[in-house]
Formats: structure tokens, sequence, C-alpha cells
């Protein structure tokens, strides 16, 4: 009974990622086969993330960050895609996923803040704080980094795990 409550539950976040992105990533194939939680974790955790005041493009590059961090080749491929999207240059999507700073400043401070944060642990300092806030980087935009960074964990982990194979779409 429990296998067909999981297949159910699978086949119903799978539908949401479909209807969401017009496809289903093999990420969330990966998910929804092993734990639908998870996949509904994941899935509702990015969909929250678009009322956040950093935008879609500063997100990507954020993304962008920490996958390069966690070396997540299929994160790094699929955000590169995404990044596309909302606008993110090619070279500084290189930039950012070779270690390097982008060279649009307001996505330099971003990707430095993520970096240190990642680094840190979040264990950041007064002068850290200062430091961001000059930046243009509010408490609130240091907790989205934060959100970001923890909704990247659980897929490039994953994809650590699984060795998922990167989609068609992302290559």
């Amino acid at each position: 009974m429990e296998l067909n409550i999981q297949t159910s539950k699978a086949q119903e976040v799978l539908g949401k990622v479909k209807q969401t992105y017009g496809f289903v990533p093999n990420l969330y194939t990966e998910f929804a086969t092993h734990s639908p939680a998870v996949a509904e974790v994941y899935l509702t955790a990015t969909k929250l993330m678009d009322s956040a005041s950093l935008t879609p493009k500063e997100q990507q590059a954020v993304i962008l960050a920490v996958s390069t961090y966690n070396d997540c080749h299929y994160c790094k491929a699929a955000h590169a895609t995404v990044g596309r999207m909302v606008g993110l240059s090619q070279e500084d999507i290189e930039a950012i996923t070779t270690g390097e700073l982008p060279g649009e400043p307001r996505l330099r401070n971003l990707i430095t803040a993520a970096r240190r944060i990642l680094g840190k642990r979040g264990w950041l300092s007064a002068d850290d704080l200062a430091e961001f806030e000059a930046q243009g980087i509010d408490r609130g935009q240091v907790y989205e980094i934060v959100a970001l960074i923890g909704i990247k964990t659980i897929s490039n982990y994953v994809n650590h795990i699984a060795h998922t194979e990167i989609d068609v779409q992302f290559k």
C-alpha cells in the first residue's frame, strides 16, 4: 500500500513539475522516484523564491555560484541555461562558473557575498554585514542568499549521489 501512495504522490509532483517547466528535468525524476516529499519541498521552495527581492537574474547568478562551490555539473548546466533566459551574459556565466567574478557590479557584489557566506558557513561578522549593506545588499537579501544556498545544496547533493544525467535542454 505504501508503494502505491509513494507512486501516486510521485506522479502528482511530477505533474506539477511538468506544468511549471514544460518538461520533467531528470533531477525531479530522481527526487520523486525516491522521495516525493523531497521533490515537493524543492519545487515549493523554488517557487517561493519568486517573491524574493533578488531579481531572477540575481538569483540565477547566486545559484550558479553555489552550484560551482558545490561542484554540481548538473545544476551548473541547468542554471547557465536558465541564467541566459533571464538576462545573464555568457561572459558573466563563465566568470561565475570558473570561480571569477562577473563584470556587472551588482552581480559581482552578490557573488562575493554568496561565496563569503558559503566559505564562512554563515558565520558572518558585523563587518561582513556592514560591507554588504554598503554594497546595497540588505539583511533580507543576505537571508535570501542563505535560502538559495539551502535550496541548491539539496539539489547539488542529490545530483552528486545520483550522478544525474544532464537533460538535453541544458546542454
